[in-house]
């Protein structure tokens, strides 16, 4: 992606959200080059700021007191809180870890990505006799003949009684083992490294929690899809799994990220602008905009990585259970996302199936069914590490100093599950 194509992409993205997006006030073209003009209510936006010292902005109402006190310490890192050495250092730098296998290699592919100078592309005139030379005549169809279809498609979206049946690819039984199959292979390749935040020299688990709390209100405060936040922590995670980033950057990382998930997921994601708006205008556009590209460079544009929320999706479907099962693993689903450690040392596919058991077994007494034991190849005994982990992080999601998640389920469309009083003890059998 050069970044004039990307300048004229986003450029072009925002004219046309300006037009659809009614509650989004409509920006003129100077107005895009400049910061945002904000608000008279501007206390009332969701805003993390910089991840140091912001007093002098006059924006203490932006942090709880938990995230002014773990993250007090200024940018120039002469005199670090934790004790980090006082060299300057820039912003991103790669670390290479430790050969480890199948990693070691795509590791390496990274680091030369990042490294290597942009290359020119092949001549569009290659390309396209290239293409020309596999073009073959399309063959002459009977219509008449290929109407009188004697089977079904289990994709057909046919008209039935005037209206179409549309159907769902996750609820047609003919191709349930095969998506699943085929997550399963990709969550390992999009997996990040468990212990990545021991290489990072200035930034702790104890920030990456509170960067995404503050996604979690981001993501409500414009309604986007909860896999939107999932996709955007997968992509924080894998680029610090590769990048060092100094804390004055970290939310600029964050925020990126979560602009490439948006476009990814959403139908109409928001501005360029509004999450340059989100920041308080700590970092321009022009900022986020070079972070996304690297963003993208590191991650090798692999975006469609499977989730925790898409495997829940669909052990639900394979196996049904009451809105308050799912509104209950889905929480617990994402109170997984804030703490990286012991989280991230599970495949999505494990975390998703121990929050179905806890959520299961909360609600109903009943824990991981024979089916979905068949589909997903998991016993409930290979299951329980990953069950016991996230039980004790249920009992003290209300302790915990970030709590947007359990903002987020107190509301009625989740069934105000997070008010529930957690089980002490676990009856798993």
């Amino acid at each position: 992606m050069s970044g004039a194509n990307s300048g004229v992409e986003h450029h072009n993205q925002e004219n046309m959200l300006s037009r659809l997006r009614g509650s989004t006030k409509a920006r003129t073209e100077n107005q895009e080059n400049q910061a945002p003009t904000k608000p008279a209510a501007a206390s009332s936006r969701t805003v993390l700021g910089a991840l140091h010292n912001n007093n002098q902005r006059g924006r203490a109402h932006n942090l709880r007191g938990a995230k002014q006190e773990s993250l007090s310490c200024k940018e120039d890192f002469g005199k670090s809180c934790f004790e980090k050495p006082s060299t300057k250092q820039p912003a991103f730098q790669i670390h290479v870890d430790e050969p480890d296998g199948a990693c070691s290699k795509k590791q390496l592919q990274v680091v030369e990505a990042v490294k290597a100078k942009p290359i020119d592309e092949e001549s569009p005139l290659t390309i396209n006799n290239a293409v020309a030379r596999l073009r073959q005549p399309l063959a002459t169809i009977d219509i008449q003949s290929a109407m009188d279809v004697s089977f079904d498609s289990p994709m057909d979206m046919s008209v039935v009684e005037g209206e179409e049946k549309q159907v769902d690819v996750n609820e047609v039984p003919e191709y349930a083992a095969e998506i699943h199959t085929y997550l399963r292979e990709m969550e390992v390749k999009t997996r990040p490294k468990a212990g990545y935040m021991k290489k990072q020299p200035d930034i702790t688990n104890s920030m990456r929690a509170i960067l995404v709390d503050w996604l979690v209100e981001v993501g409500e405060e414009y309604k986007l899809q909860n896999e939107t936040l999932y996709l955007a922590v997968n992509y924080i995670d894998r680029f610090l799994s590769s990048m060092s980033v100094l804390r004055g950057k970290l939310q600029l990382v964050g925020t990126a990220a979560m602009l490439l998930a948006s476009k990814f997921e959403e139908i109409y994601p928001p501005e360029v602008a509004e999450f340059v708006y989100i920041t308080d205008d700590t970092y321009t556009k022009k900022q986020v905009l070079r972070m996304e590209h690297l963003v993208l460079k590191v991650l090798s544009f692999d975006l469609a990585a499977p989730t925790i929320n898409q495997f829940l999706t669909h052990y639900f479907l394979h196996q049904s259970v009451n809105k308050q099962v799912e509104s209950l693993a889905m929480y617990l689903g994402e109170l997984s996302l804030v703490d990286s450690d012991p989280c991230l040392k599970y495949l999505p596919s494990q975390t998703a199936a121990a929050a179905y058991v806890l959520a299961n077994n909360t609600v109903t007494g009943g824990s991981w069914p024979k089916s979905l034991t068949e589909l997903t190849g998991y016993t409930l005994e290979e299951l329980m590490p990953c069950v016991k982990d996230l039980h004790q992080i249920y009992l003290n999601a209300a302790q915990h100093a970030q709590q947007s998640v359990r903002e987020k389920y107190k509301g009625p469309k989740y069934s105000e599950v997070s008010l529930m009083t957690p089980p002490t003890e676990l009856l798993l059998n």
